[in-house]
């Protein structure tokens, strides 16, 4: 049942162990061994696992949870594949792996996480590393500040979470996932401390209010780093939100479905304000990350299997469409030192499979058909629809057909608009070509291939 686990320390000891060992290994060296461990790590992941509990119930495996799982280890191979340029040159890569699989493990015991001190325990093992991870662009001075900012984020957050898990213990005694689904009711104890443990989540997610620190993160942080900030990371935190409201917190359900209607609200029309006014990349990229928890909000509001089942089946969306957008990012950004939408005019005249990936990823991101990402928001909208609520559905509408402007932006830059000052040809290496070709198609055809959809709602009918 900790195959994931077990499979991830196992290759986070290796690499000590080859750190120990180290004489002078090229980099070049390095980025063929961890990847085969990650392509062994993700075939191993896929095998079947069975459901149950260890430890007395601290650690639970439940299906959904280790289909999140596998999809989160598919998403850092896919990143590793991409990143490999960048990782050429870092003067750390070992100790960048590292941090990084120690991350991804503290996701994993989150998600299996049984009870609320366990769930702090490995949130904190997903959230130190990642912010030391934020600071590996050691030349740049907006690095550190990136650091600075997530590190800052994630002590406050955790400081209102650890409130809210102590209120929760003090009026039921206890901390068993399993004991407060039964226990926790209506009252004003109980609802505050939900509320303050939905903030901390709230946090990690990017939500509005609690999304101050996302920009200047995603900015200052290296470009692998800010894709698994945007993918991994979300990816993760959705399959426990969900997993709390709808399992442990389904008796507080007429509180939290208040909270993701209006946040939901706020947290799109935000996001989609400040995506329309950005000029580089990376910041455009965060609010649109912003914009799209908000979507995923209006999904899970609709308190049945279909909005979990929407909201991962959109994870899985998300998951190629951003991979793809940030890897032609970065291989530009390495080969060129560009980051900013006018920087990439007439790129599609030198430069056509970069352009065109980006271009499909967009489309997907602003669910335009027939990418996956128009399936990925109808079926948000008919999960939130199944409340009733017409005002919350004609807002999430609107708000993807404002987005339709700012992705559509860049497009334009790409085809239509000419520079003469255009990004010269590159030459993509084989691993970033594999790595965009997978994420092609999963845009492509995971719309069209109704089984994935019902496969995760078989999964999702189980919380």
């Amino acid at each position: 049942m900790m195959k994931n686990e077990l499979m991830l320390v196992a290759i986070i000891v290796i690499l000590l162990i080859m750190k120990v060992a180290d004489n002078g290994k090229s980099n070049s060296m390095w980025i063929g061994v961890i990847n085969v461990l990650l392509i062994v790590n993700c075939i191993v992941d896929w095998l079947p696992v069975r459901e149950g509990e260890l430890f007395g119930g601290v650690f639970k495996s439940y299906d959904l949870g280790n289909f999140g799982k596998n999809l989160l280890s598919t998403g850092v191979l896919l990143i590793s594949l991409f990143s490999v340029d960048w990782l050429k040159r870092c003067e750390h890569i070992a100790e960048f792996y590292l941090l990084m699989l120690s991350t991804l493990l503290g996701m994993f015991f989150m998600i299996s996480s049984g009870n609320l001190l366990i769930f702090y325990l490995a949130l904190e093992l997903s959230s130190i590393p990642l912010a030391a991870l934020c600071n590996f662009g050691l030349a740049e001075r907006k690095s550190g500040e990136a650091a600075m900012k997530m590190i800052m984020s994630s002590a406050f957050s955790s400081c209102i979470m650890l409130m809210g898990i102590s209120f929760l213990y003090g009026a039921s005694g206890t901390l068993s996932f399993d004991a407060l689904t039964i226990v926790v009711q209506e009252t004003p104890l109980y609802i505050m401390g939900f509320v303050l443990l939905f903030v901390g989540v709230a946090f990690k997610l990017s939500v509005v209010p609690f999304h101050l620190w996302t920009a200047d993160v995603y900015e200052g942080s290296p470009i692998p780093v800010t894709a698994f900030l945007s993918v991994i990371s979300k990816g993760a935190m959705i399959i426990v939100f969900t997993f709390l409201l709808y399992h442990v917190f389904g008796s507080l359900s007429h509180t939290w479905y208040l909270l993701l209607y209006i946040l939901s609200i706020v947290t799109m029309i935000t996001g989609n304000i400040f995506a329309i006014r950005q000029e580089n990349l990376k910041r455009f990229l965060a609010f649109s990350s912003i914009t799209q928890v908000g979507y995923i909000l209006v999904g899970i509001s609709g308190s049945s299997a279909e909005g979990v089942t929407s909201s991962v089946y959109f994870i899985v969306v998300y998951l190629f469409s951003n991979i793809a957008a940030f890897g032609v990012i970065s291989q530009i950004a390495e080969k060129s030192g560009r980051e900013t939408i006018t920087s990439y005019k007439g790129l599609a005249k030198q430069n056509p499979f970069l352009a065109w990936t980006l271009a499909i990823a967009l489309f997907s991101l602003a669910g335009i058909p027939p990418t996956a990402g128009f399936f990925g928001k109808i079926f948000l909208l008919k999960a939130g629809a199944s409340k009733g609520d017409v005002f919350l559905i004609t807002i999430a509408a609107l708000n993807m057909i404002i987005a339709l402007y700012y992705y559509l932006r860049v497009i334009r830059a790409m085809f239509m608009d000419e520079s003469e000052e255009s990004i010269p040809k590159m030459h993509s290496g084989l691993s970033l070509k594999f790595a965009l070709v997978i994420c092609l198609a999963g845009i492509l055809f995971t719309g069209f291939f109704g089984p994935v959809y019902e496969y995760i709602l078989s999964l999702s009918k189980g919380i």
